[in-house]
This record gives structure tokens, sequence and C-alpha cells, in this order.
């Protein structure tokens, strides 16, 4: 383990995390909030820190492997969480406990969206810009890490981009052409955030709301600058804009790479993991709006309309309302939270396990029931007519079967601090896959559960960010042994 090269890129990190205290002072600037002396001072304290990290080991020169790697990325979301709730603290408007000023870092940093905070249409200009520009930069994390790192680190099966996706992916170390895949990657992001910006602008939205919700939707995040939410602007046009950008985000970033690179679309419709992904939201949707037209809660147009934006919203992890889901009928809210745990496509900014693995425990169920038939057959589960390697499939399989362990523990800790059945089981759900808005007692905000919870909810939604393994592998004796 390299420590002084982890301190270092530590270092480097807070100090260029520093400088994104500078748009919101600016935006503190232009509205005259008078809140951009607490982004300044942030901005000395974050950059200090991380100068006194980089200072000792700015001249070590060795070479990032996969062991290192995992803490690094680990470290990523922890130590920017903790600084970027500074804000929160200092703030007189939200003026945040720790624990709550944490928990709203940590849920916008891992593009959660669950917030502890009321009164959000009351909060400063600044203090709204910046929630929403964690969840942006949390997003380009997430892409960097799902694209570029996990299919090297061989995380719960995502080595099945090994061929497909760029970066380092035939290294078992970390190499410079992490830099290329970013550099490429960070120009997408920053296109589709453009693109959404000027589409929600258009559509009515005045400027600062379309380029803060456009950080949220491109980042799959689901702050918005009102309690509303989306359906503060009472607008189909903007709704199905917002849809088009949660899809898009909910792809995979590696198709997206391929498109720029080769200008052309035509891959999108041969990739098994989108036909599958558009294949259950119809489903879901169909669902939802029959339900919602035969118990008369809606009329036709009504039910397709909401039932198109909650549905994708949910499902994409992104979180943003037109409406109280919670309160629909029959089995809907149960649903809808369940199309969560599937979450987006592996490489987007989508929380949840990943469409891809859903699809890969589908077809291998089917290869059981076959071999029920037939036991001396040989039948391979493909995709796309190729063979999936055995190993793959056994570690989406472990990861299946970690996740569903980890969300029971997860459960049962938060009951274990007196939360009711519905509120503890929808809000792990909606941390752990990064969803955002839940059941019960934590349907509008998160802010009334006990301190203890909204610890263990933080860690929740590391442990999504991270899909479980990156995390959990650091508490293993063997990962610390020499």
């Amino acid at each position: 383990m390299h420590y002084r090269i982890i301190l270092r890129i530590l270092g480097i990190l807070l100090m260029v995390f520093s400088l994104t205290m500078i748009p919101p002072a600016i935006v503190s600037h232009i509205y005259k909030d008078g809140v951009y002396s607490i982004f300044y001072l942030c901005l000395a304290i974050t950059f200090t820190t991380g100068l006194m990290f980089w200072l000792p080991a700015y001249n070590v020169k060795a070479e990032l492997r996969t062991r290192d790697g995992f803490v690094v990325t680990v470290m990523f979301w922890l130590v920017l969480s903790i600084f970027g709730s500074i804000p929160f603290v200092l703030s007189q408007v939200p003026h945040l406990t720790i624990v709550d000023a944490v928990f709203e870092s940590m849920s916008g940093l891992t593009t959660t969206g669950a917030t502890v905070i009321t009164g959000i249409d009351e909060l400063p200009k600044s203090i709204l810009y910046y929630r929403q520009q964690l969840q942006w930069l949390g997003g380009m994390g997430i892409i960097v890490l799902a694209v570029a790192i996990l299919p090297m680190l061989g995380i719960g099966g995502m080595q099945l981009y090994r061929a497909e996706t760029p970066g380092p992916v035939k290294d078992s170390k970390l190499t410079p052409r992490i830099t290329e895949t970013a550099k490429a990657l960070w120009y997408i992001y920053a296109t589709l955030t453009i693109l959404c910006t000027l589409s929600f602008w258009a559509a009515g939205m005045t400027f600062f709301d379309a380029l803060t919700h456009s950080f949220a939707t491109v980042a799959i995040g689901g702050f918005s600058t009102h309690d509303a939410s989306i359906g503060y602007f009472d607008s189909q046009l903007i709704e199905m804009i917002a849809v088009f950008f949660m899809l898009i985000s909910a792809a995979n970033f590696g198709l997206h790479f391929f498109a720029w690179r080769r200008k052309s679309i035509s891959h999108y419709w041969q990739d098994p993991e989108i036909k599958f992904f558009i294949y259950t939201l119809f489903l879901t949707i169909l669902v939802s709006v029959t339900i919602l037209y035969i118990t008369g809660l809606y009329n036709i147009g009504g039910a397709v309309r909401d039932s198109i934006f909650m549905v994708v919203s949910i499902a994409t992890t992104t979180g943003f309302a037109t409406t109280d889901f919670s309160s629909w009928p029959t089995v809907l809210p149960f649903m809808l939270i369940l199309t969560a745990f599937a979450g987006g496509c592996a490489g987007s900014t989508a929380g949840g396990m990943k469409i891809i693995r859903v699809l890969l425990i589908f077809k291998q169920g089917h290869r059981e029931i076959k071999r029920l038939v037939h036991p001396n057959a040989v039948f391979a589960v493909k995709l796309s007519n190729k063979p999936v390697a055995e190993k793959v499939l056994q570690a989406v399989w472990g990861f299946f079967s970690v996740y569903m362990f980890v969300f029971v523990i997860m459960l049962l800790a938060i009951m274990a601090t007196g939360i009711d059945q519905i509120t503890a089981w929808s809000s792990v759900a909606a941390t752990l896959n990064n969803l955002g808005p839940g059941l019960g007692d934590v349907a509008a905000n998160y802010g009334g559960l006990n301190d203890t919870a909204k610890w263990i909810l933080c860690f929740s939604m590391l442990l999504g960010r991270l899909e479980v393994f990156t995390l959990l592998i650091l508490f293993t004796p063997t990962f610390w042994k020499r």
C-alpha cells in the first residue's frame, strides 16, 4: 500500500475541490444574499488542509496499484462529503447540525437526493446553487468510477465491460489512460449539461433554475431549488425534457463515448442492457397508468403524464417529483421503489444494482429452469449472442447476494433506532439505491429521523454509490495484509 501517494492524491483532490467554492460565492455576489464570506472561508479551510496533505508527499513517485485504487475511490466520497458539509454548518440559513450537514453533503455527492432541509424555496441562492453543484460534481465522479475504474477492479461482474469500455480495462494497474478516458467523459457530461440547461431555459425556466436543475438531471441526483421539485413548474414540456435527459444519463456512458467517437448511434439499439431497460420502463409505466386510471384517481391523460415522469424518475434513481407517489393506490408506491433496486445501466450516473446485473440474473434463472428439464445439456448465458464467462456470472450472483444481505442488515439497524417498518424499509432502499424519496416519514424529507438513523443512512448512501464491494473490502483483514 502506497500511503504517501494516497495522501498526495487526497491533498490534490482537496485543493481542487476547494476551488468549487468559487462559483457559489459568485452566485452570492450576483444575488446579494450575503453568504459569499462563508464560501471563501470554506475555500481557505479546504485548500489549506489539502496543502498539508500534499506537501509531505509532493515529490513521491510511485505507480498507483489496484489496492490503492480502492482506498482512493472510497476516500474520494468520504473526504469530500465531510469538507462539502462545512458551508451547511457555517451558514445561518440553513444552519444545520453536523450530522444533518454531512447527510446533505453525502446525499449531494452520491447523487442520492435525500434531503433534511425544509423550506427550500426560502434558501439563499448561493446555497441552492451549491447543493445542485455537489450533485453535478458527484455525478462526474461516478462516471469515471463506473466506466474507467470499476471494470478494471472487477467489482461485482463489471469486468464484463473490460473489452467494451474505454480506459485501462486490460491492465492490473491504474494507468494514465484513465486521464484520457476522464477527459472524454468530461466533454460528454458537460455537453449534456449545457444542452439540458438550454432546453429547460427555452421551456420557460429561469436561467438559474435551468442551470441548477440540469446539474441534478444529468447527475441523476434529484435535488431541486423548490420544495415541490419539478412539480413547481407545472409544465408538461419541462417534464418531458427532464424525462429525456434522465434516460440519456441513465444509459451507459461508454455507449455515449462510442457515439461521440464514431459519430453513430446504431450501437444503442444493439445493446441488450438498453433494450431490457426500455422494456422494463414501458411495462412499469403500463401497469402504473392502468392502476391510476381504473382506481379513478386520474383521467387517462393525467395518468399517462404522471406515470411516465414518476416511473422514469424513480427507476433511474433520480428522485424528481411532480406528485406525491407515496400516496398512490395499491401496490404502486412499493413497485416504484422496487424498480430503483434495478436502477439504470452500468456506467451511468444512476444508482441501484444496475440493469445489466438484473438481466444476467434473469438469464441465469431461465438457464436453471432449462437445466431441470435437460439435466445433461450445456446451456450458455449469452448477451448479444456472445457467451458470458462463468466467473462473471458468479461475480454477479455474489454481488446480488451481498447487496441483499447488506440491505437486510441496514434495515434492521434502522428499525433498531425506533423507526417504523415502512419508513425503515423505504429509507434504506432509497439511500442504498441512491434514489432519495421514500415512503412513510421520509416521503417528503429525512429531517424527522433521529441522528443515529441519519449516520446509518449516510453509510448506506456510500455503500450504494461505491457498488458495495468497494467499501466492504476495506473492512476485511485480507485487504490490509502485505
